[in-house]
């Protein structure tokens, strides 16, 4: 009985399907990255004498009797879902191989755009926000890698190898800053990146946004923000400096203990006849103000 039964399983399989290891066929190339509406030509080859050869396919499909070679050709592949299979019927078992192509169809985006979500205008320093990119109808989806620049430095990434879809999608990446005054006049974009593999486009497709331009607000911060001591003499001149660095641009003014002492209201004072005592200088803007103290002595 047990014989019997594995005669049957012998002769059955004489008709079975096989792939991969144990087929006599060879695609060449065995992967194809082609351009959406490129033109594309693969070759299917046994290694044996064969009664057919062919290509199943919903476009290109083709077949020979005679050769041992037989061409898949589309002049422009548009078909997201096609996936042309090689097949051959041998004299001997087994008596029918079949290979399937590797074929990446791929298009790269119609726009990247980076934008700020739910935020427009200068940005506060501290503050978290969310930069935004949206990528239009790019394939797969799967060899997509979002890149994030400041300026020249990447500072992330994100990939969708989680998507299958074959067709054009759109997808999107959300990128958290929280800006600091380094920030002010930063310029970030979003780099849409199709690695294809080493049968793919060398360098990789690519399309960059246009950059977005940050502009951050923040307190005034003096140059030097320490209390200062000067001793000075009848008639000397004296300078004192209160620049302070902030967005938007600070206002200054002056308070002294000598109220008759007129002051103009600027970062930078300049006089011969100050007298001793203290000076305060106030830096001002709509986000925070800062204050800075001169004490005057005279020279003992």
């Amino acid at each position: 009985m047990e014989n019997y039964f594995l005669k049957w399983i012998l002769t059955f399989c004489m008709f079975c399907t096989v792939s991969g290891e144990g087929c006599s066929l060879e695609l060449k190339p065995s992967r194809v990255v082609v351009g959406f509406g490129e033109a594309v030509s693969v070759s299917c080859e046994a290694s044996r004498p064969v009664r057919v050869l062919g290509w199943e396919s919903a476009i290109g499909a083709a077949h020979t009797q005679q050769d041992r070679a037989v061409q898949w050709k589309v002049d422009s592949l548009i078909d997201w879902i096609e996936e042309p299979i090689c097949y051959g019927v041998f004299f001997t078992a087994p008596r029918q191989c079949e290979e399937k192509l590797n074929l990446i169809l791929y298009k790269t985006p119609d726009s990247v755009t980076i934008s700020s979500a739910n935020h427009t205008g200068p940005m506060l320093e501290g503050k978290e926000y969310q930069l935004l990119c949206d990528v239009q109808n790019i394939a797969p989806v799967q060899y997509l890698t979002l890149r994030w620049y400041r300026g020249q430095t990447e500072v992330y990434n994100h990939s969708f190898s989680d998507l299958t879809p074959a067709s054009p999608v759109q997808v999107s990446s959300i990128l958290l800053i929280t800006p600091t005054k380094a920030d002010n006049g930063a310029q970030y974009k979003c780099v849409a990146q199709l690695d294809l593999g080493p049968e793919g486009p060398q360098p990789p497709p690519s399309v960059t946004s246009e950059p977005l331009n940050v502009s951050v607000h923040y307190p005034p911060s003096f140059l030097s923000p320490e209390a200062e001591t000067l001793d000075i003499g009848v008639g000397d001149e004296i300078t004192l400096n209160c620049t302070a660095t902030g967005s938007p641009s600070p206002v200054y003014s002056w308070q002294s203990s000598d109220p008759k002492e007129k002051m103009e209201d600027q970062p930078v004072f300049t006089s011969s006849s100050l007298l001793p005592g203290t000076y305060t200088c106030i830096s001002s803007n709509k986000i925070g103000k800062k204050s800075k103290q001169f004490i005057i002595k005279t020279k003992s």
